[in-house]
């Protein structure tokens, strides 16, 4: 398989990309039928979505392995973005940016996606015991060997940020940004200045947004929406539910389902490169697929931020 000459950039494609962490399944959201899973890609590749992100701790190669599996055919149609960092210790995720663990975690993830090129290379979360020169290093080589396009990071804050960009190109920024998690300005701008795509991830925070929540739920400890995301449980879970209720006020009056409401926020916001959208099943994507035709007046934004 051999790399095209003019790569896709997260700048060149679709706003709406596809996140895999929930179809990955696992401990942290449950199993995924893989036909459920096959539908999801499908309905995702007809619709124009282009952007494919996953990482290896998704269900620990799960999603990476079922996307090598169902994108032979389509390799050529998407970017295809995955991660580094974050290795498995004694069964439990730790960071892990030594040089030697990015090398081989890229060619593990280069196995289990069946490629021998990664469009977008990213940085999961920062390590604090390992220096960003050492992981820039890493990446840097396995650039020029060809085994991945561009490099991207996650979950980093503006300073990491800018010393990493001192290091090497950037091509994205993946962080949180939610009517719940407004709060990006300062790095939004650096990657405008930059030419940098700001992904937002967590749009939904976990399904939240979506407006389906009535009670608090009670998940088991592991599931990702009970230790990742804070808003199912405690005072949190009435602040989320009076930024819901907004979000299907206006979701009504518009005739869409909250979820789009909540992900055209998102889009609209000024300088934001893609958002990523998470589905378990195509229902799902299809509602939140019709967040690329959602506009809002200035007072429906202020109405969702602030009521």
């Amino acid at each position: 398989m051999n790399a095209p000459l003019c790569p896709k950039s997260v700048k060149n494609v679709c706003r709406l990309g596809l996140g895999t962490w929930a179809l990955g399944g696992g401990s942290d959201w449950g199993e995924t039928p893989a036909r459920d899973f096959q539908e999801v890609l499908a309905f995702a590749l007809e619709n124009g979505i282009e952007l494919i992100d996953t990482s290896p701790i998704y269900g620990w190669g799960a999603a990476e392995k079922f996307l090598g599996d169902q994108l032979k055919k389509h390799r050529q149609q998407v970017l295809l973005a995955t991660k580094c960092g974050i290795s498995r210790n004694g069964g439990r995720p730790d960071h892990d940016l030594r040089a030697q663990s990015i090398i081989a975690q890229c060619e593990q993830s280069l196995q289990q996606l069946q490629t021998d090129y990664i469009d977008l290379y990213q940085i999961h979360w920062p390590d604090p015991k390992v220096p960003l020169e050492v992981a820039a290093e890493a990446l840097l080589k396995l650039k020029e060997q060809g085994k991945i396009r561009a490099v991207g990071v996650c979950n980093f804050s503006l300073d990491l940020l800018k010393k990493i960009s001192r290091l090497m190109a950037v091509e994205s920024l993946q962080n949180p940004l939610s009517l719940l998690r407004p709060h990006q300005q300062e790095e939004l701008s650096f990657c405008a200045e930059q030419n940098i795509s700001f992904i937002a991830y967590g749009v939904l925070e976990g399904g939240i947004l979506s407006a389906k929540y009535r009670q608090m739920p009670n998940f088991r400890r592991c599931d990702a929406r009970r230790y990742f995301y804070k808003y199912y449980y405690g005072p949190e879970f009435s602040i989320a539910q009076q930024t819901a209720a907004r979000v299907a006020q206006v979701a009504a009056q518009k005739g869409v389902a909250p979820s789009a409401v909540a992900l055209a926020w998102a889009l609209t916001q000024e300088k934001v490169g893609a958002v990523l959208v998470g589905a378990r099943n195509a229902y799902q994507l299809r509602q939140n697929i019709s967040a690329l035709s959602v506009t809002f007046t200035p007072q429906e934004k202020e109405f969702l931020l602030y009521g």
